[in-house]
């Protein structure tokens, strides 16, 4: 009988879990995800870019940075009513979480920035959607100004583990994320927090993920689990697919350490078959992000998900009531 871990899991309890035979972890994960969710229950979620291209990070996944020739171009932060007029349609497509994602290596306290806290209090204005962004680093009265606009939830993804994160990224270290993500729980605002799968990193780099998500001051009510799309142009461009039992294990650990975070099934969801992401819904997923394009990469359409759902027997998640 495998046991519950404990608040602040060890490496070696991650480990434990990760490595248990698969069958077995999903079958624990599944039974975690019923005791602390609805079940056949998913949120979905819109996520729009409202500034591309141009970014100064050069993290080797991501074709908006201006480190790569990706054939992503850069364009200017988008107008409040174009970005509240694709709030209202993810709304109107059943999207319960409207998130919006800037190619920033920082906010700047500037008139770019008070045009996003603009975008968030419209929005909020509409009812019945939850509103995340991704801004890249926030100062702490950053964090405290979009909480006052009411934004729901900040996204910051760790990306992988602290050993292999500078094979990746090397304009901002992990201390640095580690820094918004403070700024961002301290301020009220709930924090979105996954990785990305896929990079070349090892086995053991996706549990020290996970160890460290699972240890964070408190668990994110949110975690992404990423499959790497790979882009031309970037210097991940010819990385083999993930293996999909990689992703499966990922999914399912996370949600048997984090019981009541929604794990959302994110990037690369395009190049896994429908039994694939069944897998993953059994294993604990509870959300994804519907709409043909995923910032810059393509993702499965609202009939593809309908169609997948319906097979599934799962539903949408309906919006928690104002």
């Amino acid at each position: 009988m495998l046991t519950a871990p404990t608040s602040r899991p060890s490496l070696d309890e991650v480990t434990s879990i990760y490595r248990s035979p698969v069958l077995e972890l999903i079958l624990r994960a599944a039974e975690v995800h019923r005791r602390h969710h609805a079940i056949g229950e998913v949120q979905v979620c819109r996520l729009l870019s409202i500034k591309t291209g141009g970014c100064p990070e050069d993290c080797a996944y991501c074709p908006q940075s201006a480190h790569h020739r990706s054939p992503v171009a850069s364009e200017p932060l988008m107008d409040v009513e174009a970005v509240v007029a694709a709030a209202e349609e993810a709304k109107a497509d059943g999207a319960t979480r409207f998130c919006m994602g800037a190619a920033w290596r920082e906010a700047k306290d500037d008139a770019r920035f008070n045009r996003v806290l603009e975008m968030i209090r419209r929005i909020k204005g509409l009812g019945g959607l939850e509103v995340c962004t991704t801004l890249g680093m926030v100062t702490a009265d950053q964090a405290r100004r979009l909480k006052e606009a009411g934004l729901d939830a900040y996204n910051h993804n760790l990306d992988t583990s602290e050993s292999y994160y500078d094979r990746i990224i090397t304009t901002r270290s992990y201390d640095d994320r580690l820094e918004t993500l403070r700024h961002v729980r301290e301020a009220g605002v709930s924090v979105c927090c996954g990785g990305i799968l896929g990079m070349g990193e090892s086995e053991e780099d996706r549990i020290a993920l996970l160890h460290t998500l699972a240890n964070l001051p408190e668990h994110p009510e949110s975690v992404p689990i990423n499959a790497l799309v790979p882009v031309e142009g970037t210097p991940l461009a010819d990385q083999p697919r993930l293996d999909i039992w990689a992703m499966v294990r990922a999914v399912a650990t996370a949600r048997v350490l984090m019981p009541t975070a929604m794990v959302r099934l994110s990037a690369g969801r395009l190049q896994m078959s429908e039994p694939e992401q069944a897998l993953c819904f059994l294993a604990g997923a509870n959300s994804i992000f519907a709409g043909e394009r995923l910032l810059t990469t393509p993702n499965p359409d609202v009939d593809a998900d309908a169609m997948l759902f319906a097979r599934l027997g799962l539903h949408a998640r309906e919006a928690d009531p104002c």
